[in-house]
């Protein structure tokens, strides 16, 4: 089995093709065929994505009823309160399909501004409006769930994926590791 870590760029999909005149995760590294990545970030979010051909993996870490939880960084314009991150971590009414939909209940703390590797182009700063940054944990996967979660104040386009393996946050964008030698333990 092969198992490829990625730090996936801003303005790249997490499918191999491209989509119109953004790139996909070929244009990073030629991967095996077979390898596909799993779960998936917006082309407008960035961090760590997992790829592999081990079916064992992707229904460990995406299957609802494992409950695995993804973790991001989230940069939110203005001033996150206790009080959005209680409603947060009670689940809220986000609009999927046009339909209301109630999330299940997240992990959500205030975290001081994250080091990350530099972006292309660079997250938005404004002098006059504040910014906060969140740690937002969430067992499902939801069409931009995270972007919808606005109780908080407005989400802006910085969405960053965290995972256990911290080193890659201080690595560049598009940078990879691979294990295929049967340990995914390693990654």
């Amino acid at each position: 089995m092969d198992y490829y870590i990625i730090y996936k760029p801003f303005g790249v999909h997490s499918q191999f093709q491209p989509v119109g005149e953004q790139l996909g995760l070929g244009s990073l590294h030629e991967f095996p065929k077979d390898v596909y990545p799993v779960g998936r970030l917006d082309a407008d979010s960035e961090g760590l994505l997992l790829l592999t051909n081990d079916p064992r993996v992707n229904k460990k870490l995406l299957d609802p009823t494992f409950k695995h939880y993804r973790t991001y960084y989230v940069q939110v314009e203005g001033t996150v309160t206790q009080e959005a991150i209680d409603r947060l971590c009670k689940g809220v009414s986000i609009r999927i399909d046009g339909k209301d939909y109630r999330t299940a209940p997240a992990k959500a703390r205030i975290i001081e501004s994250p080091e990350l590797p530099e972006r292309n182009p660079p997250i938005r700063f404004r002098k006059t409006v504040p910014d906060s940054w969140l740690e937002l944990s969430i067992t499902e996967g939801k069409n931009r769930q995270v972007k919808k979660n606005d109780c908080c104040g407005w989400i802006s386009n910085i969405t960053i994926s965290k995972m256990e393996n911290r080193r890659f946050i201080h690595g560049k964008s598009g940078e990879w590791e691979s294990n295929t030698d049967g340990k995914n333990g390693s990654l």
